[in-house]
C-alpha cells in the first residue's frame, strides 16, 4: 500500500492506483468527463487537473499514478484555475441548446459549468457544426455538435460490448465521433452509451423529446427478460413508463443493462395491450366485466372436471412470470386434482431433476474466470450481460472454449471452438470428457475420441483455479439434455470447474422452486401441447412463439373445449376462448430468482392499465370461485412467504441454497438426438420484446425475421 496526502487527509491506496482512485476512496469529488470507473483511462478531457506538490503544472487525476508521500490538492487556487480554463475551452463550441436538450437536468457538463464556467465567453468566432448521424433505431446522434470528445462511447464499444462501432475521425476542430462506412450501431448493449455520454450528444431515440428529466418519478424494479435479473430504475410520468435505465448493483449487472431491458418498455404502452376481459361468442370477441369472465372460466373448468376428470385440465406457465404467480398457478392445479403444469415450454426432454438447476456459481465470479467451456449457447445474444462479464475475463487472460453448431460471434476471443451438429453434441462433449480422462489417466464416463480440439479444451479446464462449464439455452432445451448435464458434471468433478445452466428466463430458477412442474403422472409441456386436454390455461405465454413446437401448438390446443389466456396483450386470440388481462412486471409486485439463485422482489411502478389486474390476484379469485383451499392472501408478499424452499433472513426471504443443485442420476446416452433444440432469438424471447417497436427495427430482429422466412 502507498500513503499519500489528499487535501490534508492521509490516504492509503494500492500500488498502481491513480489520484482519482485515492479521491474516490475518501469521498472527494474531482470533476471529470472522460473518466469512468469501468473503462480504460483516456485522459482526454483534462477536467480532472489537480495540483500536485513539486509537479511543474497541474496533472490529470485520472492518469497520474500515486507515489509514496505525494501531496495532492484538488481545491487549491492552481487546481481550480486549471479546471476553469479547461471548462472555458470545452464551452467554446458547445451549442446553447440546454432548453431543448434531452440531457438537460442530468448533464455533467451543465452541472460542472455552473461551478467552473464563466459568466460569458471571450470567443466571438462562429461555433463549429457537426452533421447528425443516423445509427439505428435505438440511439440518436442528431446533435453531435454537443460532443466534447470524451470517447466514453468509443471505449465502451471496444472494451465492454466487444465491438468498436464508433470511432473518432479527423483531428482538432474537425474531429467527430462517427460510425464508419455508413454502419449502424448494432450491439445488444448499445443503450449504455446513452448513460455514459456526459453531454447530450448521444440520447435515446425512443425517449427523444417525450419528457423532461425533472418531470419523471424514479422507481426501482427488476428486468423480466433473461436470467441476469438486472436491476432497473423505471422512470414514470403521469402513470406511464417513459424510460428505463440501470440501477447499479455490482454483484448482478454492475452499471449496465442490455438493450432489451432498456427499450422493451415500449410494449407496455403499445396498442396491443389487452385492457379488459373478453369472451369469444359465436366466433366474435366480446368485452365483458371481470365477474362475468371469471365465472365463465370457473363454470367451464367445473364442467370439464365433472365430465372428464382433473387429468383433462392443464396449465402452461411462462418462466417470465413472477414467483408468486407460478406458486399460485401450481397450487390451483393441484387443488383441482391435476398435476398438469409446466413452465419448460421450449424443452425437448423432461427428465426429473434432483434439485433446482442454476448457474452453479455467482454472476460476479464470471468476470474472474480463468477458463470456461460454454455448451449450446449463443452467449452474446442469449445473455448479453453474462457475455460482457466473460469478455472482461477474456481480457484478463481467460481461455474461452465453446461447443456449438456454428462458429460463435460473441465479440470476444474464443480460443477453442468445437463445432458439431446439435444432434451429436453428447458425443462431442464425450470426446472432451475422454480427453480429460486421458490427461488424468482415469476411466472416461463414455466412449469418446481424443481429438486435438478436445484435448485443447481439456487442458484449458485442467489449468488455473477459477473455471466453469456452462450449459446454455440450447443445451437445456436439447433432447439429450440430461446426458449433456451428466457429462458436464463429470468434467467438472475431474477438473475442479463449477457446472451450471445459464438459464433462459428471468424466473427459470424460480419456476422450478415454485413447483411449476408436472407432479406424479402429470403431463409435461410437450404432452399438453400435443393435444388431448379439454381445458388449458395459458399463463403469460403464447405457445406459437414460446414453445418448442411453434405453430403446431395451434393444432394441439384446438382439441380443447376451453382455452383461457392470461396475458397483458391481445395474444392467443385464434386459440383462446377467454382473454384475461394481467399486469406486466411494471404494474404488479412480485419476485424473480435469477440464474445464480438470488431472489429479488419488486413493486409496481405504475397502476394497472384500465381493467388489467395482477395475475396473482386473478388466480386467487379464480381459486376462490372454484372452492380451492389455500388462497387466503391479501398481498404478493404473503404469497412469497408461503412458498416452500425459502428461508428467512434479516434482509428478507432468501432461496434455500440446499435446494439448488445441478446433480443428475441420468445415464449418458451417446445416440444422436432425433431433433434439434429450439431457442428464442434475442428479440423474440418474450411477449414484451416482441412488441417493442424499436427493438423490432434492429439488425438483430431483422436477421431473425429473415431466418424465419428462409
Amino acid at each position: 500500500m502507498i500513503e499519500i496526502e489528499l487535501d490534508g487527509k492521509k490516504v492509503e491506496v494500492a500500488e498502481g492506483s491513480t489520484v482519482m482512485h485515492a479521491a474516490e476512496k475518501v469521498g472527494t469529488y474531482i470533476p471529470h468527463f472522460c473518466y469512468h470507473k469501468k473503462l480504460s483511462i483516456a485522459a482526454s478531457c483534462r477536467m480532472c487537473l489537480v495540483d500536485i506538490e513539486k509537479a511543474p503544472k497541474p496533472m490529470p487525476a485520472c492518469a497520474t499514478p500515486v507515489a509514496q508521500g505525494m501531496i495532492v490538492r484538488t481545491r487549491s487556487e492552481k487546481a481550480i484555475k486549471a479546471q476553469q480554463s479547461v471548462m472555458e475551452f470545452l464551452l467554446i463550441n458547445h451549442p446553447l441548446d440546454c432548453p431543448i436538450c434531452d440531457q438537460g437536468g442530468e448533464c455533467q457538463l451543465q452541472d460542472l459549468a455552473v461551478g467552473y464556467g464563466g459568466t460569458k465567453s471571450r470567443y466571438e468566432e462562429e461555433k463549429r457544426v457537426v452533421l447528425p448521424k443516423e445509427v439505428g433505431p435505438l440511439i440518436s446522434m442528431q446533435e453531435m455538435s454537443r460532443c466534447i470528445h470524451c470517447t466514453r462511447c468509443v471505449r465502451f464499444g471496444q472494451e465492454m460490448a466487444g465491438v468498436m462501432e464508433l470511432g473518432l475521425s479527423h483531428r482538432g476542430e474537425h474531429a467527430e465521433i462517427e460510425t464508419f462506412v455508413g454502419h449502424s450501431v448494432d450491439s445488444e448493449l448499445s443503450g449504455n452509451m446513452i448513460d455514459l455520454c456526459p453531454v447530450g450528444a448521444i440520447t435515446s431515440k425512443p425517449f427523444r423529446y417525450s419528457a423532461r428529466t425533472w418531470e419523471l418519478s424514479r422507481r426501482k424494479s427488476i428486468s423480466p427478460h433473461d436470467s441476469t435479473g438486472a436491476n432497473l430504475i423505471v422512470q414514470v410520468k403521469n402513470g406511464k413508463v417513459m424510460r428505463v435505465v440501470p440501477l447499479e448493483n455490482e454483484a448482478v449487472n454492475e452499471c449496465w443493462i442490455a438493450d432489451r431491458d432498456r427499450f422493451s418498455y415500449e410494449a407496455l404502452n403499445s396498442e396491443q395491450r389487452l385492457t379488459a376481459p373478453m369472451l369469444k361468442q359465436g366466433g366474435e370477441w366480446k368485452t365483458v366485466d371481470w365477474q362475468t369472465a371469471l365465472e365463465y372460466v370457473a363454470n367451464g373448468l367445473t364442467q370439464v372436471l365433472a365430465e372428464h376428470g382433473p387429468a383433462s385440465i392443464g396449465l402452461l406457465a411462462s418462466p417470465h412470470s413472477t414467483l408468486e404467480e407460478l406458486h399460485l398457478a401450481g397450487t390451483l392445479m393441484r387443488g383441482l386434482g391435476s398435476n398438469n403444469i409446466d413452465s419448460r415450454l421450449r424443452h425437448a426432454e423432461f427428465a426429473p431433476a434432483q434439485g433446482v438447476h442454476y448457474l452453479g456459481t455467482s454472476i460476479a465470479a464470471l468476470s474472474e474466470l480463468q477458463s470456461v467451456l460454454v455448451v449450446g449457447s449463443n452467449l452474446r445474444k442469449d445473455h448479453p450481460l453474462f457475455a460482457q462479464r466473460i469478455r472482461q475475463a477474456a481480457r484478463k487472460g481467460c481461455i474461452v472454449s465453446s461447443l456449438q453448431e456454428q462458429a460463435p460471434d460473441w465479440a470476444l476471443p474464443v480460443k477453442n471452438s468445437l463445432l458439431a451438429d446439435a444432434t451429436v453434441w453428447v458425443q462431442a462433449l464425450a470426446d472432451v470428457a475422454a480427453a480429460v480422462a486421458a490427461e488424468k489417466n482415469v476411466a472416461a464416463p463414455a466412449a469418446g475420441t481424443v481429438t486435438a480440439l478436445a484435448k485443447a479444451i481439456a487442458q484449458s479446464l485442467l489449468t488455473g483455479e477459477r473455471k466453469a462449464v456452462l450449459l446454455g439455452n440450447a443445451a437445456a432445451h436439447h433432447a439429450k439434455a440430461s446426458s449433456l448435464l451428466a457429462l458436464a458434471n463429470w468434467i467438472g468433478e475431474q477438473t475442479g470447474a463449477s457446472v451450471g445452466y445459464l438459464t433462459q428466463a428471468a424466473n427459470t430458477v424460480g419456476a422450478q422452486l415454485a413447483g411449476a412442474l408436472p407432479g406424479a403422472a402429470g403431463l409435461n409441456a410437450a404432452q399438453m401441447l400435443a393435444g388431448g386436454l379439454k381445458a388449458v390455461i395459458l399463463l403469460n405465454n403464447e405457445p406459437e412463439f414460446d414453445s418448442a413446437v411453434g405453430a403446431k401448438a395451434r393444432a394441439g390446443l384446438s382439441t380443447a373445449d376451453m382455452v383461457v389466456s392470461l396475458s397483458p396483450f391481445q395474444a392467443n386470440m385464434d386459440l383462446a376462448d377467454v382473454l384475461l388481462p394481467i399486469a406486466p412486471f411494471s404494474e404488479t409486485s412480485g419476485s424473480f430468482i435469477n440464474a445464480e439463485g438470488r431472489l429479488q422482489s419488486f413493486h409496481a411502478v405504475v397502476k394497472p392499465l384500465a381493467e388489467t389486474r395482477p395475475a396473482w390476484k386473478v388466480l386467487r379469485v379464480l381459486a376462490n370461485l372454484l372452492d380451492v383451499e389455500g388462497f387466503e392472501f391479501d398481498s404478493s408478499q404473503q404469497v412469497l412467504l408461503a412458498l416452500p424452499g425459502l428461508q428467512a433472513s434479516p434482509q428478507g426471504p432468501l432461496v434455500d441454497a440446499g435446494r439448488l443443485s445441478n446433480a443428475t442420476r441420468a445415464a449418458i446416452d451417446l445416440a444422436p438426438a432425433q431433433s434439434k433444440p429450439v431457442s428464442a432469438a434475442i428479440y423474440q424471447l418474450d411477449g414484451l420484446v416482441r412488441r417493442a417497436s424499436s427493438l423490432q427495427m434492429t439488425a438483430d430482429a431483422k436477421l431473425t425475421a429473415q431466418e424465419v422466412v428462409a
